[in-house]
């Protein structure tokens, strides 16, 4: 077995923020590996997040967001389940984030179901032509055109947009990960983006 000395606990505890001991148990358990640690970890927090997923969520904050040179600005409501928690540097770190995600990215909505209708016919109705005019036969059309739609709301919906400081991961497994992190259940609940002239 190997000895776990108080430095792993440490390097394994600033990479994920997790306590002490559960830093110190993933590393028993896992012979002293951080990265195997780090994926024991990461299983463990999101298992505990998928308990907290349907947890009333009525506290939380505002944040606001104005990018440099005050053209650009993002309110975000994030909600969480307790006032404390919507006071701690990690709540208010996570809440930074994805006003600055929705800064460089400007989804079009949280969920496919805030984009308007309008906007999804518009787009159905410009990948139908481009696919008549790139000469696809008929009959598959519109299965070309569906798989051109979930494209657009994968790119289009602020949660399922891979998220902007590491694109592996979408914007709902960051928000799930940090519910794993923060012990409580986490929304984004809405937001608006103003740039000036728009």
């Amino acid at each position: 077995m190997v000895n776990i000395t108080a430095a792993m606990v440490k390097e394994l505890r600033d990479q994920t923020g997790s306590g002490m001991m559960d830093c110190k148990k993933a590393l028993a358990e896992n012979d002293g590996d951080v990265a195997k640690s780090l994926d024991f970890l990461r299983k463990k927090g999101l298992a505990k997040a998928q308990k907290r997923a349907g947890r009333a969520t009525s506290e939380g904050v505002i944040y606001s967001y104005i990018h440099a040179g005050a053209k650009l600005g993002v309110l975000v409501e994030v909600n969480c389940e307790s006032d404390f928690v919507a006071k701690t540097d990690d709540f208010l770190e996570f809440a930074k984030n994805i006003a600055m995600h929705i800064a460089a990215s400007n989804p079009a909505g949280l969920n496919p179901e805030d984009i308007p209708q309008d906007v999804i016919e518009r787009e159905r109705g410009v990948y139908r032509a481009l696919a008549l005019e790139q000469g696809k036969p008929e009959n598959i059309v519109d299965k070309i055109v569906d798989g051109q739609i979930e494209k657009f709301y994968k790119d289009s919906c602020l949660l399922s947009q891979p998220y902007i400081k590491d694109p592996k991961k979408s914007v709902a497994e960051m928000t799930t990960e940090a519910i794993g992190k923060i012990g409580e259940n986490i929304q984004i609940k809405r937001f608006v983006r103003f740039q000036l002239g728009e």
